[in-house]
Formats: C-alpha cells, sequence, structure tokens
C-alpha cells in the first residue's frame, strides 16, 4: 500500500473515531468532577471527553488530556484555576482520539504539547475528517518509547511500549505519587478493551503494555474512562484479557468462522446510535489478528 493511501485510509479511519467523539459530545455527559490524588496530582471525571489529569508543579501546571470539546476543556481549565494561580505550561496527551485532543482548540497559545510521535501523525491525518483534531495545537515535542523528563520540578517518566489502544499510545508514571495515568489502555467502561485496529494498535500489543504498567512501582491508576483502579484492578483486567484471547486464539486454531467464534464465545453484537460508526469488538479485532484477515 502506497503512502498516500495509508494517508486516505488513516483520514477516513480517523474521521469515523471524531464522529464518536462528536456524538458523544452531543449527549449530555455527567458533571466535571475534580478529586484530589497526592503531590499536588488531580484528576477529573465527567465533562465532554475522557478522564484528565492536573499536577502542579514548581512554576505551572501540567494537564494529561485536553477533553473532546472546547467547552468542556475550558470548563476543566476553570478548575485549575480555582487550585492554584499557576499557569497551564504542558499538555501530556495519551492518544490521538478526539475526546482525549480535540479540546487543544480552547487551550492558550505557546503551551508545550507532549505526544508519542505516533499519536502526532494521526492528528495530523485527521485535518480532513469531519472532526480534526485542532491542527493549530499539534504536539511541539514528539516521544519514541520510554523518556524520563522532569517538567516543572516535577519527576515523571513517559511510557510507550508498542502499539496497544493504538500506535501511538503515551501513558504517564509519576515516580514519587506512584501514580500512572494509563489513557484508554485502561478505560472501565470495556468489558474487555477497545483496539483501534484502523489506526495500528494491537491487541497483543495490549496485553505487552499492561505488563510493563502492573511492573511499575505504583499504587494508582487512573484510567482514561472510568474510576480510579488499583493495581490489583489492572492485573485482573490483564487476566481477563488474556484469557479470552487464548479463547479466540483456539477457536482459531479449530477453523472456526468469526461468527462461529462469536457464537462461542456467547458474544452478540449490539446495535450502535444512528450516525455513529460501529468499531470491531475484541472478538473481532483479535479475530482478524490472528487470521489476517480484515
Amino acid at each position: 500500500m502506497t503512502a498516500k493511501r495509508i494517508g486516505l485510509v488513516l483520514a477516513i479511519a480517523l474521521a469515523a473515531v471524531a464522529s464518536t467523539s462528536l456524538v458523544n459530545a452531543q449527549q449530555q455527559p455527567p458533571p466535571l468532577s475534580v478529586k484530589p490524588l497526592n503531590g499536588g496530582v488531580y484528576w477529573t471525571q465527567g465533562g465532554a471527553g475522557g478522564n484528565t489529569g492536573i499536577i502542579v508543579g514548581k512554576d505551572g501546571v501540567i494537564v494529561i488530556d485536553a477533553k473532546t470539546t472546547p467547552a468542556s476543556a475550558k470548563e476543566m481549565l476553570a478548575e485549575v484555576a480555582k487550585i492554584t494561580p499557576k499557569p497551564v505550561t504542558t499538555v501530556i496527551v495519551t492518544h490521538s482520539d478526539g475526546d482525549h485532543v480535540n479540546g487543544l482548540a480552547a487551550f492558550p497559545a505557546g503551551l508545550t504539547i507532549i505526544s508519542q510521535e505516533n499519536c502526532k501523525k494521526e492528528m495530523e491525518a485527521s485535518a480532513s475528517s469531519r472532526n480534526p483534531a485542532p491542527q493549530d495545537k499539534l504536539p511541539t515535542k514528539t516521544v519514541a518509547n520510554k523518556e524520563n523528563v522532569t517538567i516543572n520540578g516535577v519527576k515523571m517518566t513517559l511510557l510507550h511500549y508498542v502499539p496497544a489502544h493504538t500506535s501511538g499510545d503515551l501513558m504517564v508514571y509519576l515516580p514519587e505519587q506512584k501514580i500512572v495515568f494509563t489513557g484508554d489502555i485502561i478505560a472501565t467502561n470495556q468489558p474487555y478493551t477497545l483496539i483501534h485496529a484502523e489506526k495500528n494498535g494491537s491487541s497483543e500489543g495490549w496485553i505487552t503494555t499492561v505488563k510493563g504498567l502492573t511492573g511499575l512501582n505504583a499504587d494508582t491508576y487512573v484510567p482514561g474512562h472510568g474510576d480510579l483502579q488499583t493495581k490489583s484492578d489492572v492485573q485482573q483486567r490483564l487476566a481477563k484479557v488474556q484469557a479470552r484471547r487464548d479463547e479466540i486464539k483456539k477457536l482459531v486454531a479449530q477453523g472456526k468462522s468469526l461468527d462461529d467464534v462469536k457464537k462461542a464465545l456467547g458474544e452478540v453484537d449490539t446495535p450502535v446510535a444512528p450516525g455513529a460508526p460501529q468499531f470491531p469488538s475484541f472478538t473481532t479485532v483479535v479475530y482478524n489478528e490472528l487470521t489476517k484477515k480484515g
């Protein structure tokens, strides 16, 4: 496949992801709430988009993920101003999905925006989609794999193992606070996990990534969606996903079709709202990976 063709396919896929974000944004989200963790670290739930992180540093504030809409981002930034008069200087985005990056449109100019290098490429490729990432707020710094950094006096490790939820996942580990911001690598609104195959995500890579996260000296995992997780919670999710993937692998080895696999697992395709894209289920993604179809 040519580079031009790959770009077109990616742009189409990103348009579908953006459509989902737009549908979600139009629904009434729960109210935004800000909750303290420790060591000047907070997290938010509610509002339009995924969970966000707020880290108060020596001279400024680091925000992790930017919500879906400018309105929701402004609401979150107003909450930051209630915590501290220090300005937001840095945003770290965990991946390119619209519900984590499109709110960047409401952030002030001149920020340092950090992402994994593939995330930046995906954000750039979304320019022609129905609901693109803000092209004037693209990442100014990218990370390939693992990088230890100190931002505003806060020590953190930025982590990318392999493609997992997307090709450009980036997790934030705060070793002194023993906190990990996982992005959608962990999202408790999914029974197993959502893999964006159209963004070169991988179920096998997800397992590798979560094994890495459980190996960190951390007590608290802030997911991309849902409630706080303990290390035990994350380990249980890892075991559940591994077991499901192993079941699918055995059925594929028996020559079962995708429909047969779904039937054997008791999986029923659920309808989605009109206009919203249907993302392949975890079973479908794994089946396609193992059979090299799709």
